[in-house]
C-alpha cells in the first residue's frame, strides 16, 4: 500500500493452491521455508498463507501458514482480503479480484470491533508484558488508529498515515516518537525507565482509546458510494485540540472522526 521498509516491513503473501496440503505437503514446505530462513536472513519477514481453492471464500477457515520462523494455522481475515482486493500486487497467477468474494463494509466494521474488543482491548488492559515490548506497543496503537479510520469512512491506511493522524488528534508526542523512530529512523534499545513511563502512557492512552471506538455505535456506509446513512452526528466547535473539536475527536480517540461523545 506503499509504506514498504526493507528489513521493517513484513512481507505477507497469499498462495492459492488446488486443494488442502497433505502432511507430507505441509511437512516438505516447512523444510523449504526453514531452508529459506537459513540463506536468506530476509525472509524472517515473509509470511505466506497457502489458501486451497475450494476455501476461498471461507473467511473463518485457518489455512497452513508460515510466519513468524514457525508453521502455523491461520486465516485471512477480512481486513487482508480488502487490503488484497484493493491493493494487492500479483506476483503470479490471476488477479484478487477474479478469485476473492468481495467484503462488505459492514462484513470488515464487525470484524475490526471484534478484533479491538477480544484482542487488543485485552492486550491493553490484562498482559502486562506487552506494555514493555517493542513490538507490541507499535502493533497496537498502529493497528487501533487504522481500524478508527476504517470504522470512519471504510479506507485502509498505511502506518505511516496512521502515525499522521494520531499526531493530528492529540496523541503523546513521545509514544508516536518511538514509534516513528523504530520504523524510519535509527533502531535503538530503550532505557528502562523510559520502558516504564512508557508502559505507563500506553497503557492508559490505548484502553481508553478502545474503549472510546467500541462505545459508539456502529456507522453504516455505501460500500459502493462511501455515502453516510446513520445518524449524523452533532456538530463541536471551539474546543481545544483533543477535547472533541471538529477536527479530532476528545481525549481517549485514536483518529479524528465526527465528536462529540467517543468516536466511531
Amino acid at each position: 500500500m506503499g509504506d514498504y521498509q526493507p528489513g521493517r516491513s513484513d512481507i505477507d503473501l497469499v498462495a492459492v493452491i488446488a486443494e488442502p496440503l497433505s502432511e507430507e505437503q505441509a511437512r516438505r514446505l516447512t523444510d523449504f521455508h526453514g531452508r529459506l530462513l537459513r540463506d536468506q536472513p530476509t525472509a524472517a519477514k515473509l509470511h505466506c498463507s497457502y489458501v486451497p481453492m475450494p476455501q476461498i471464500a471461507e473467511v473463518d477457515a485457518e489455512h497452513y501458514t508460515f510466519a513468524q520462523a514457525s508453521a502455523q494455522r491461520r486465516a485471512v481475515s477480512p481486513v487482508s482480503r480488502c487490503e488484497l482486493l484493493r491493493a494487492g500486487r500479483v506476483l503470479s497467477g490471476a488477479s484478487p479480484t477474479e478469485i476473492l468474494p468481495h467484503v462488505s463494509d459492514v462484513d470488515l466494521a464487525a470484524y475490526l470491533r471484534h478484533m479491538l474488543r477480544t484482542y487488543y482491548l485485552t492486550a491493553v488492559t490484562k498482559w502486562p508484558t506487552t506494555w514493555f515490548q517493542d513490538a507490541w506497543i507499535d502493533q497496537v496503537v498502529l493497528a487501533c488508529a487504522r481500524a478508527a479510520v476504517t470504522l470512519r469512512d471504510g479506507r485502509l491506511i498505511t502506518k505511516s498515515e496512521a502515525l499522521d493522524e494520531l499526531a493530528r488528534c492529540g496523541a503523546p508526542d513521545r509514544l508516536l516518537a518511538d514509534i516513528r523512530q523504530r520504523r524510519y529512523g535509527e533502531i535503538g534499545e530503550p532505557g528502562l525507565v523510559w520502558r516504564l513511563r512508557r508502559a505507563l502512557m500506553f497503557r492508559r492512552y490505548m484502553s481508553s482509546e478502545i474503549r472510546s471506538l467500541l462505545a459508539d455505535p456502529p456507522v453504516v456506509f455505501s460500500s459502493s458510494s462511501r455515502t453516510w446513512s446513520g445518524a449524523r452526528r452533532r456538530e463541536t466547535s471551539g474546543s481545544p485540540p483533543g477535547s472533541g473539536s471538529p477536527s479530532c475527536p476528545g481525549p481517549g480517540r485514536t483518529a479524528c472522526r465526527r465528536p462529540p461523545g467517543p468516536g466511531g
